[in-house]
């Protein structure tokens, strides 16, 4: 019998941070020595008054099923962080917690999206943003933006872009890949372009809410009257408080599809990890200066390494505001041959780093940008300053 797969599955692509993440083991276990910048996860430990609460939960004897949508009394934390950090009001009944960020993103895209409807990418996006809308029979239309805008998207382009198909608009700020944060102003322009087109929902992906370095303070875009009963703010746990293991995502959305979500996931999921869960209500309930050391730490690195990359001639930087990601253009090397290897385009680049630099880092075209590459600084300041080096030796 033939190996008979779906459409579905094979026009999907993989996960290129995973499938990076993936060869950089398989040449460690070779014996390499790979210094990994590939992968968007912090190298913090939980914090600890965070896995005592879910110590204490082990000992409190949870270990059962969990609500679809998640414990009530972790919704009302949930409530009170919106309200607390965000300025936005929401209801039991339009709080989801998820499997992670991503499973809430994907959850969105199925209840909200029929066959041929465009969601609007400003480019760069997140790798999977693409891919799940294409799981759900949408069609992602991307609009690019440049490092001399610090990669955000305009209203004019917002406005250029929208056509009667459009259903969905998503972004992330601070963005991954590349830590720009879109400031008030900037998404109250696009939400004057959307006055105009009442149909389109807007996905905000906030994952790296915290991990802010103070240039542009976090907005939300439904902190806005006319936005809020058309944006769904996904959120999580795993990025500013160092949780990626742990799983556990959540949205605040208009009631109607945060209904929908809820029946989508009791039919693929059902709830989140019960001891996940206890232990993010401690994580919210806490105040977000208890993960500054995090965020202080990251600020530190990232002027280590712009002032590193700097020095490389061919490496434009623009200063992200936010993340923990570097997102340099690499163009200057398209075209020519380093080491005996024709350097065409992104991915070619980030693969001669991997064999000749022992550097992991990710493709810009994974992310709808082919000009750059992303490179994560949730690392050690002693694996930044080798990796450099590293990269250094190999361009020159």
């Amino acid at each position: 019998m033939s190996n008979q797969l779906s459409d579905r599955i094979n026009s999907v692509t993989p996960s290129a941070t995973l499938e990076m993440a993936a060869k950089a083991r398989e040449l460690r276990a070779e014996g390499k020595d790979i210094i990994g910048l590939s992968l968007g996860e912090p190298d913090f430990n939980t914090p600890d008054y965070i896995k005592e609460a879910a110590i204490k939960a082990v000992n409190e004897d949870y270990n059962s099923y969990t609500p679809v949508d998640g414990y009530v009394d972790l919704k009302k934390a949930i409530i009170t962080k919106f309200k607390r950090d965000n300025n936005l009001s929401y209801e039991p009944a339009q709080i989801v917690v998820s499997t992670g960020a991503k499973q809430a993103l994907y959850n969105v895209a199925q209840v909200i999206l029929n066959k041929g409807d465009e969601v609007i990418l400003p480019c760069p996006y997140w790798v999977s943003y693409s891919d799940i809308v294409k799981l759900a029979d949408g069609v992602p239309v991307e609009v690019p933006t440049s490092l001399e805008n610090d990669f955000k998207m305009t209203a004019e382009q917002l406005e250029a872009a929208i056509t009667p198909k459009t259903r969905m608009l998503w972004y992330s700020s601070p963005c991954n890949p590349s830590g720009s944060i879109y400031s008030k102003e900037e998404l109250r322009a696009l939400a004057d372009v959307l006055k105009n087109h009442p149909n389109i929902i807007v996905v905000s992906d906030e994952i790296y809410e915290h991990i802010n370095y103070g240039v542009t303070e976090h907005s939300s875009m439904a902190e806005f009257e006319d936005m809020y009963d058309r944006t769904v703010t996904v959120n999580g746990v795993a990025k500013a408080f160092a949780m990626t293991g742990w799983r556990i995502g959540y949205i605040g959305a208009p009631a109607y599809i945060a209904r929908a979500t809820n029946k989508l996931q009791g039919q693929v999921t059902s709830g989140a990890n019960c001891i996940a869960q206890r232990a993010v209500i401690t994580a919210l309930e806490e105040s977000p200066d208890r993960i500054k050391y995090m965020v202080d730490e990251f600020k530190e690195r990232r002027k280590l390494i712009l002032s590193l990359l700097n020095e490389i001639d061919g490496f434009k930087c623009n200063e992200p505001e936010g993340a923990f990601y570097v997102y340099p253009d690499v163009t200057a090397y398209f075209g020519k041959t380093l080491n005996g290897k024709k350097i065409n385009n992104a991915s070619d680049f980030s693969m001669y780093i991997l064999e000749e630099a022992n550097v992991a880092t990710v493709t810009g075209d994974a992310f709808g940008n082919g000009n750059c590459i992303r490179i994560s600084y949730a690392a050690s300041v002693k694996e930044i300053k080798e990796a450099i080096s590293r990269i250094k030796e190999a361009l020159k």
